[in-house]
Formats: structure tokens, C-alpha cells, sequence
């Protein structure tokens, strides 16, 4: 049975900064932020929107009623949870109207938790062939303003159906997972912003990949010839460009040039929205499907990696198609409202946060069609417009 990503949808907030406006404003050369880090353009989130709005955002676009009988589960991936014990895939399942006998969790391991929920989900689907799992990985990445992490921030959500006779990608059985106790970049309960050692950081991920694509070649035989793209979580795109080239080196034949020019495929919507942290490698996956020219029956590789530390190296096999099955990111990016540097670190220092008083946000201005009401008697208020 072929078991894999049925449908692929990404949302993002309706704001965003140029990361060239914040450099001048910050005294730094734009180069810095463009070339060294590898992004363009940031999102800039609203007091109206979380990991719940942005969630069911993008779940939102997938589904059908057809579709919608046959959930079982909802799994949301997160490190942006706003309740130490109340899952965010209830909030969202209430806001979507899907039924009350479905299984509703959050999973958490920083920015590698929605390969383990599409694993997972996979299972549950050997097991039920008949039900679907919606995966969806939500996150808000914040550093604080004038901050070293500042350039490294963004947001959104990625929804995918996990299901049987997938139309995008069909997942193959060998997958490698390695994890290590290590803090290159935590978030303490009391903090709201993400602490990280960030050159520590990038030598792990780099180190992750490795021992597990290594380990995969082992398990499987399989050379780089095999593989049509290399897909990277990316937090910020030159850490995609990090890990490809710690495993090519100086090669330079055609494979390696196939995969370099796959890789810049995979960046484009990454350098315009920002870190998704748990959604960084899907959105990477998609911007790859809808910047190439893949061929059905391509294999692609996966790398993904949390901080603390976890990675996992897996591959899926392309389906005929497959561009039929998600959301024209390009085309929804061109509507956003850019925002001025000011604006931006008012809307930043106006989150709801850890704050316990009751308040209300003004949502008449925000278009998308969920929105963070406020908070009352310390319940977050959510509606749909």
C-alpha cells in the first residue's frame, strides 16, 4: 500500500518587512541579511494571529466536506504552544467545524516535530487505510527586536493530508532517525523569545545530516545519482546551502550541479516569508514542486533537524500530477502588505505573549479568515470570520 503527502497547503500572515529596510535601520549592510544569511523579505505578525489562526489557515485550504469525513486525526507540530497543556489541534479542529470523534494532539521537539507526526501519521494509516491524518506545522519565530536571531524570525503554517494512493508524494519504508542531547538553542518556560548558540547550532545541523544520510546510504545502497533534489529545513535558506555543500564539497559534476540548482528551487518562498521552524522543510518542499520542472517517479530526499537535537533523513517518490494537489504560494505571496521597520516592532511588542489580563484586539483589519479575538478570564477567543 502507497502511504504518503495527499495535499499540501502553506498560509502566512498578511504582513511583511524587507529585510533590506531593517538593515539600514539597524546599521548593518543589507548584504549581511540578503547574501550571509539568505533572506529577502520576513512575515510580520499581527496581535490577531498565532499558531492556531495560522493553522487552520492553512488546513482550511485542503479540505472539502468529501475530504473532512474521513479525518481521524489532527496532529499540529509546534514550539510556539500557547497552552502548557491544552493541545492547539482542538482549537483548530473547532475552528475547521470537523467532527468530535477524531483525535486531536500537539507534539513538540523544536523544529523537528512534523517529520515525527508524518511518521506517525503514516502508521495510523497502515493501520486504518480508510481514515486520514492532518498534519499541520504551525510556528511563530521569534528572537526579539534588535537582536542577533532578528533576521532569522517569520511565520506560518503548513497543513498536509497524510492518506493512501498520496497524489503528491509517496513515502519509501527506510527512514533514519539520530538524536543527541544538546543545547544549541532552547526556550525556557519563562521566556518568550528562543535562546541559541547559533554557529554551535549550524556545525550540529551540519553534522545531523551527515551521520543520517550516511547512514541511509548504508542502509540502502543508494548513491546521490539516485536522488533528483535534496530537500533542507531551513530556518534561513543558507543553512539549506550549509548542509548540501558539507556532503558535496568540491564536486562539481552534473549531479552536484543538479542538486545545487534544485536547492535554489527549494529556497524561493523560504528568503520571502522567513523561519517556519517546524514548517521550514515543507514549505522548502513545496517551493521546490512549484519551481521545477520534476518529473513524476523522481525521488526526493529530506532532511529534517530540531535543535536540542534531532534529525531524520527520509525520502518519497513523486506522483504524477503532484502540482495539482497545493495552494499557488507565489501568487498568494504578491498580495501581502508591506510594513515599515516602526510598524513592524509595534506589531512584534503587541503579542499577546504571557500576558494574564483580559484584553481585546481590534480584528476588523486583518483579512485572513481566522483571528485571535483577545483573551477573557484567561481563555484565548478565536473566530471565524
Amino acid at each position: 500500500m502507497r502511504i504518503g503527502i495527499d495535499k499540501m497547503a502553506f498560509a502566512t500572515t498578511n504582513d511583511y518587512l524587507d529585510l533590506v529596510e531593517l538593515a539600514k535601520e539597524r546599521g548593518v549592510d543589507p548584504n549581511k541579511f540578503t547574501i550571509g544569511i539568505g533572506q529577502d523579505l520576513q512575515a510580520v505578525v499581527p496581535p490577531t494571529q498565532d499558531i492556531v489562526t495560522l493553522g487552520a489557515t492553512a488546513a482550511k485550504k485542503l479540505l472539502t466536506p468529501e475530504l473532512e469525513k474521513n479525518i481521524s486525526t489532527v496532529i499540529v507540530a509546534t514550539e510556539s504552544g500557547i497552552d502548557n497543556s491544552k493541545a492547539s489541534a482542538i482549537y483548530i479542529k473547532h475552528l475547521l467545524g470537523l467532527s468530535d470523534f477524531i483525535r486531536t494532539v500537539e507534539m513538540k521537539e523544536a523544529c523537528y516535530s512534523a517529520t515525527a507526526a508524518i511518521q506517525f501519521a503514516k502508521g495510523v494509516v497502515a493501520l486504518n487505510p480508510q481514515e486520514t491524518v492532518l498534519v499541520i506545522a504551525a510556528d511563530i519565530a521569534r528572537y526579539g527586536l534588535n537582536t542577533s536571531g532578528e533576521v532569522t524570525q517569520g511565520a506560518g503554517a503548513v497543513a498536509m493530508l497524510i492518506s493512501r494512493n498520496p497524489h503528491i508524494l509517496t513515502l519509501e519504508d527506510t527512514t533514519v532517525a539520530y538524536s543527541k542531547d544538546i543545547m544549541d538553542f532552547w526556550r525556557p518556560l519563562y521566556a518568550t523569545e528562543a535562546l541559541v548558540d547559533g554557529k554551535y547550532s549550524t556545525n550540529v545541523y551540519i553534522e545531523f545530516f551527515l551521520q543520517t544520510f550516511t547512514r541511509y546510504q548504508q542502509l540502502t545502497g543508494r548513491e546521490l545519482a539516485d536522488f533528483a533534489a535534496l530537500t533542507f529545513h531551513m530556518p534561513f535558506t543558507k543553512m539549506g546551502k550549509k548542509g548540501l555543500e558539507g556532503l558535496l564539497k568540491d564536486r562539481n559534476d552534473e549531479v552536484a550541479q543538479r542538486l545545487r540548482t534544485q536547492l535554489t528551487a527549494s529556497q524561493l518562498f523560504s528568503r520571502q516569508v522567513g523561519n517556519l521552524y517546524t514548517g521550514s522543510l515543507y514549505l522548502s518542499l513545496m517551493s521546490l514542486l512549484q519551481n521545477s520542472d520534476l518529473r513524476a517517479e523522481s525521488r526526493i530526499g529530506l532532511f529534517s533537524y530540531g535543535s536540542g537535537a534531532e534529525g531524520e533523513f527520509y525520502t518519497g517518490i513523486l506522483e504524477d500530477g503532484y502540482e495539482h494537489y497545493m495552494n499557488n504560494i507565489q501568487e498568494e505571496l504578491k498580495h501581502r502588505h508591506q510594513v515599515s521597520v516602526a510598524e513592524y516592532e509595534k506589531l512584534f511588542s503587541s503579542q499577546l505573549g504571557m500576558n494574564d489580563r483580559d484584553i481585546e484586539f481590534d480584528v476588523t483589519t486583518d483579512p485572513l479568515p481566522f483571528v485571535l479575538k483577545g483573551q477573557k478570564d484567561h481563555q484565548r477567543i478565536y473566530e471565524a470570520k
